[in-house]
């Protein structure tokens, strides 16, 4: 069996000893490791939507380390220790989850997380969307703002009234545009975007993770477009709409 102790408590030495005797993670303040760790979980990120077990590894070694940076940094200004972030983490997983370590009954997963919003409410939180980042990425944002509201039964009965609604929304678009009113159109955009992220729900998708799929299918077969262009001797620069909407059609037929 893996010895977990001893390899945390070396990864710790380790943080302690850079922390220490390294100028730049001497240097280093929560401020300026924020960037760096958003970095890091994009990376972790691209490893999951790729399936990159051994990227994911890695990038998991890389987020273990800031986490023990933030808590290197904590205790040097005398606001919390690793020993607090872990037994922290510890009692709110045991307080929110009282179907495992106490007497609650659950039928299923929703009623988990029906729970586990109105414990944090107990908690103090004032409101389901107080626990919503405010940087989140908006596809992202838009999930779990409609997720959150779901647990207190905010939520739309069936996928046939979410896509009415996303038909609704569409119209208004159109109306907006026909009118030419920039800011109209800018928020009846939204609207639909806000509404296909619902149906996504509704449909077991993730719309973030499909998105960012069909972002990687269009930049790779952008690539592929243009190899092809450039083996015929060609720009893409300089060939017609037709020209390269062949060579694209082929390219799909790839699947790639």
């Amino acid at each position: 069996m893996p010895n977990y102790s001893e390899n945390f408590l070396r990864l710790v030495q380790i943080m302690d000893e850079l922390r220490e005797k390294c100028p730049w993670d001497k240097k280093q303040t929560i401020h300026t490791l924020r960037h760096l760790t958003i970095e890091e979980t994009y990376e972790l990120a691209d490893a999951i939507t790729d399936d990159d077990w051994k990227g994911i590894k890695e990038e998991l070694g890389d987020m273990m380390l800031h986490i023990l940076f933030y808590a290197k940094i904590g205790a040097e200004q005398n606001q919390f220790t690793l020993d607090d972030v872990l037994t922290g983490i510890a009692e709110k997983l045991i307080v929110r989850h009282p179907h495992i370590y106490g007497d609650t009954k659950v039928n299923n997963e929703e009623d988990v997380k029906i729970n586990w919003e109105k414990i944090k409410l107990k908690e103090g939180k004032k409101s389901v969307l107080g626990g919503v980042p405010q940087s989140l990425p908006a596809v992202v944002k838009a999930t779990r703002i409609q997720d959150k509201v779901k647990q207190v039964g905010f939520e739309w009965d069936n996928k046939e009234d979410v896509w009415k609604k996303v038909e609704e929304e569409v119209e208004e678009l159109k109306e907006a545009i026909s009118f030419n009113d920039k800011s109209k159109i800018e928020e009846e955009f939204g609207d639909v975007l806000f509404s296909m992220v619902n149906y996504a729900r509704f449909l077991q998708v993730d719309a973030e993770e499909a998105l960012e799929k069909t972002n990687k299918k269009f930049m790779n077969r952008f690539l592929l477009m243009e190899s092809a262009a450039a083996a015929q001797g060609k720009s893409l620069a300089n060939m017609s709409l037709q020209e390269m909407d062949a060579i694209w059609n082929e390219i799909k037929k790839q699947r790639t």
